[in-house]
């Protein structure tokens, strides 16, 4: 194929506008979302913090916000995103839905990984008379942290697709510049570039990932 279209220096831009949108917003994502994740399983039933109706809530709001196609959620916030960064285009305006659309999904995640954790360690960290929020930082994050590892790699991975799903609503990045020149111009060496950037993108994160997971997996 020619690849008479490709402008590398616009490829390049691309490309690290969307590991821009990635970085940022998985941050953001994890300060937010593990804590809430936390907040949900210490308030589910039989744990620490027992609480149904502020689980029910929580819960809730979780899911709702988990069930909104990405690409409706880019819309709805635009009136959220303009008065946190004061556009709704380009890198800036794509963070805040990303945010927003990762972080309820990386939240279930971190619940489901504390369920694994086993009940005995709780229990040991109870008889020994340590708090609720040592027993969080002593014992529940540091046994959890492979698992956990596990759901930032699964949340960055979605987060690069939801980047790239920004571009239809000029978000910037890969996935701006494939609708732009690949679909709507019909540069189909354009968007063979972008796309094989985003495989290889997703490939290396998993990668790191799965690294991640093993070095700090207890043998």
């Amino acid at each position: 194929m020619d690849f008479t279209n490709i402008d590398w220096a616009d490829i390049a831009q691309a490309t690290i506008d969307t590991l821009t949108m990635t970085g940022v917003s998985l941050v953001f994502t994890v300060l937010l979302g593990l804590p809430l994740g936390v907040l949900l399983f210490l308030t589910a039933r039989g744990q620490l913090l027992e609480q149904r109706g502020v689980y029910t809530v929580l819960s809730l709001v979780v899911n709702v916000l988990r069930s909104l196609p990405f690409i409706i959620l880019l819309i709805v916030m635009i009136p959220v995103t303009l008065a946190l960064v004061g556009t709704s285009l380009g890198v800036e305006g794509t963070i805040p839905p990303l945010v927003a659309g990762t972080t309820p999904f990386f939240a279930r995640l971190v619940e489901n990984v504390l369920r694994e954790v086993d009940r005995g360690v709780i229990e040991a960290c109870q008889s020994m008379g340590a708090k609720t929020h040592q027993i969080v930082i002593s014992a529940l994050l540091p046994e959890a942290l492979p698992g956990l590892l596990a759901a930032a790699t699964v949340t960055t991975i979605a987060l690069v697709s939801y980047a790239a799903m920004s571009g239809v609503v000029g978000g910037g990045g890969l996935g701006d510049l494939a609708l732009r020149y690949g679909y709507q111009r019909f540069q189909t060496d354009v968007m063979i570039v972008t796309v094989s950037i985003l495989v290889v993108l997703v490939q290396l994160l998993q990668y790191s990932g799965d690294q991640l997971v093993r070095r700090f997996t207890r043998k």
